[in-house]
């Protein structure tokens, strides 16, 4: 009697299979809504809500010509007495009885979303990242006490404090700024910060920044040049999570601004077009806000695999 021997931890090539088929099936359908918006964005307004829905269309630009412009309806007489349209978007407005004004506010919206998603990230992470040092490397006093407190930022639903946080923007003039922007979305993804890098910074050992002092490094020269890029995989990792959150917040954005500092979520489902919502621009815009994020997560996929992986196996 012979009997195949296998590790009881090391998993069998039937379950590695049938968990690499689970995962292909998971990420397939997470990413038919992102191809579905993709397409949408190059429909016409009528292909855009035909039924049953239009797999194969032929491909256009309008969308994204209403989204980085403003039209006005003017009468067919007006419109021939106009010179001949020098670019596609103009003829393509033209054709629906309509002129283009001038150029839309979603760039300003979209620069917004970067100044303060990206603004926000760095100060979070930057001070999520002196924090966990501190906490990590430090006695500080009531110091799982403190932890809890920060962590406790994060159980309350935002809509929660959403009243008192206005009513003090208004009375420090904060609303509708970046800046007023920037540091809530700190506040809030801190804590975050803070749980997270304490991990990785705990499984530094202490005994590299001590080697490096006793070579007369001060603590903070052991810290920037010892810690720090040990963490890169942490910190890269911490700012992927904080950057999603500041970049998809929608709640705060669309009660604390309004013009000046607004943000693209909130601008987004507003774009109107002809006779109603024109979905081909609402895509457009979701696509093109997709973007930043996709290439800063690509750009970093190394480091956040190997930050969520941090400690998981020890030697």
């Amino acid at each position: 009697m012979s009997a195949a021997a296998h590790s009881v931890v090391e998993p069998s090539v039937t379950s590695k299979r049938v968990a690499a088929a689970l995962v292909v099936v998971y990420a397939v359908i997470s990413m038919i809504p992102l191809f579905w918006i993709f397409a949408t964005s190059f429909k016409t307004p009528p292909d855009s809500i035909a039924y049953p829905p239009k797999v194969l269309f032929t491909p256009s630009i309008e969308g994204y010509c209403n989204l980085f412009t403003t039209r006005t309806r003017q009468t067919p007489e007006y419109i021939n007495s106009l010179p001949p349209a020098t670019s596609f978007c103009d003829e393509t407005t033209r054709k629906r009885n309509m002129v283009i004004a001038g150029p839309s506010n979603f760039l300003p919206r979209f620069v917004n979303s970067l100044v303060i998603a990206f603004g926000s990230t760095f100060c979070a992470v930057f001070l999520g990242t002196l924090a966990a040092y501190g906490f990590s490397r430090f006695k500080v006093p009531l110091a799982d006490d403190l932890l809890f407190f920060i962590l406790s930022t994060r159980m309350m639903p935002p809509i929660a404090v959403a009243i008192p946080i206005y009513l003090m923007y208004r009375e420090l003039g904060l609303s509708d700024t970046a800046l007023g922007m920037i540091l809530l979305y700190t506040a809030v993804n801190v804590s975050l910060a803070v749980w997270l890098l304490k991990g990785f910074i705990d499984e530094i050992p202490r005994e590299y920044e001590e080697a490096a002092m006793i070579d007369g490094y001060t603590r903070l020269q052991a810290f920037r040049k010892v810690v720090l890029p040990q963490a890169t995989t942490g910190i890269a990792a911490t700012a992927i999570f904080c950057l999603i959150f500041a970049w998809n917040e929608y709640a705060f954005a669309s009660l604390l601004t309004s013009g000046t500092a607004q943000t693209a979520p909130p601008f987004i489902p507003t774009i109107i077009g002809e006779g109603g919502q024109d979905w081909p621009a609402v895509a457009a815009g979701t696509t093109v806000f997709l973007v930043p994020i996709l290439v800063f997560t690509i750009l970093l996929r190394k480091q956040l695999l190997r930050g969520i992986t941090f400690g998981a196996v020890r030697k």
